[in-house]
């Protein structure tokens, strides 16, 4: 008898902001004017390195593959750090970030403690989606300490 194991990829992916609506087709222009390569370059504020982390481990919202429909586009920055994914049928972009449990242990131990309510209601409410103004509303308000 054959056992499978799964193993998780070396590094995954984070988001580090979801945009929609007005601030969606922002980036969206941006994106048909100067290119994805752009957007990443803008879309990369939003990334406040352990905090975007911490936060994304915290949340739930961590991948093995970068999340993609079936209407979205998808790139990678040259180094493949980070991922764009946009859909102008939906108007949305997403930026994610790779990260490697390996080289930030720490953090990796947030994968492997009971769900938060967070997550518990993403997980209820899977089409829910979350402005990115309501994503660092609730980042200013709260600080991250150990």
């Amino acid at each position: 008898m054959t056992t499978l194991v799964q193993r998780t990829p070396a590094f995954r992916w984070i988001s580090v902001v979801f945009l929609q609506g007005e601030e969606g087709d922002a980036v969206l222009e941006m994106i048909d004017h100067a290119g994805p390569g752009a957007a990443i370059e803008y879309l990369q504020q939003w990334d406040f390195g352990d905090e975007t982390t911490e936060a994304a481990l915290e949340n739930g919202y961590v991948y093995d593959a970068i999340p993609a429909g079936s209407t979205d586009r998808t790139t990678t920055d040259d180094a493949g750090r980070y991922a764009l994914t946009y859909s102008s049928q939906f108007a949305y972009v997403s930026l994610l970030r790779s990260y490697d449990p390996d080289v930030e242990p720490a953090l990796a131990v947030a994968l492997e403690r009971p769900a938060t309510a967070g997550e518990r209601a993403m997980a209820e409410h899977p089409d829910q989606w979350f402005s990115s103004h309501e994503l660092i509303t609730h980042r200013a308000a709260h600080s991250v300490t150990r």
